[in-house]
């Protein structure tokens, strides 16, 4: 398969996230990698929630190897971590469920073992500004992409690519915070995951049918309703441990607006490069 399109580059923009918790039980999740341009280069960073890396004992970042510049499918490379919590960056506001680490260390540890990585980052211009936020309709449509419930083409190595629309209008902030919500089924694994609003104008192409693409948010939580009814918000497990029997996920998730992924960026290069 040639990558010969914006929807097939997506594929690899994703990183899985494999975990063990404190309490011994296993875990997946979703990354994902962006690259930034600044006054002092250009980084790439992975990118997930920070509810995905507290409390976890060990943790490793799976990839697809690179040969001769192209994706060798099916050709994994897991980079386990050692202290995968202290490894990431976290938001500076501690209610904001975003961390980050810089790819550039885990390319070099790839690098001493013989491989290349595979990946195709999110350019953080894709990330809308003030006035795109304020030109959004209240029913847009969104393209997610990750591992829900821990599914993918194990294979391949490839994510899953899931559709939804905007449930509240992604111009405002969704209880005043820098957040909006979607009608898209949104399961254990999908924590993480980027989530783009899709803009088509007019007839095109199969081929290019997702080229206007803009980074919206992050998948962090999703809408529960418990047995007495109540519809709550509750973080996007790393599995299906702990859920109440009489919960029932309702196909609403909780996304955090991209502007806030900047932010983290730019906290993380205010305190870390000279």
């Amino acid at each position: 398969m040639d990558i010969d399109s914006t929807a097939k580059r997506l594929l690899f923009s994703t990183v899985r996230v494999d975990t063990v918790l404190d309490d011994r039980s296993e875990g997946s999740g979703t990354a994902f990698v962006v690259r930034h341009a600044h006054a002092r280069g250009v980084t790439d960073f992975v990118v997930t929630n920070r509810h995905l890396v507290e409390g976890v004992r060990r943790g490793g970042l799976v990839f697809t190897q690179k040969r001769q510049g192209r994706p060798a499918f099916g050709q994994r490379f897991q980079l386990n971590i050692d202290e995968f919590p202290a490894a990431w960056h976290l938001h500076p506001d501690a209610e904001v469920d975003l961390a980050l680490v810089p790819l550039a260390p885990l390319q070099q540890a790839a690098e001493q073992q013989g491989v290349e990585l595979y990946f195709e980052p999110i350019d953080s211009r894709l990330i809308p500004d003030a006035a795109t936020w304020q030109q959004f309709d209240a029913l847009e449509d969104v393209l997610f992409v990750g591992y829900p419930s821990g599914v993918w083409d194990q294979v391949n190595l490839m994510p899953i690519l899931r559709r939804g629309t905007t449930a509240t209008p992604a111009a405002l902030d969704f209880e005043g915070h820098r957040q909006f919500l979607i009608d898209a089924a949104v399961y254990p694994g999908s924590s993480g995951s980027p989530v783009f609003i899709e803009r088509r104008g007019g007839q095109i192409s199969r081929r290019e049918a997702t080229r206007d693409l803009l980074f919206a948010g992050v998948v962090a939580a999703v809408f529960f309703r418990e047995e007495a009814h109540h519809i709550v918000p509750a973080p996007v497990p790393a599995n299906n441990r702990g859920m109440a029997l009489g919960s029932e996920m309702i196909d609403l998730g909780l996304i955090i607006k991209s502007d806030k992924v900047f932010e983290l960026i730019h906290s993380y290069l205010q305190r870390w490069v000279a």
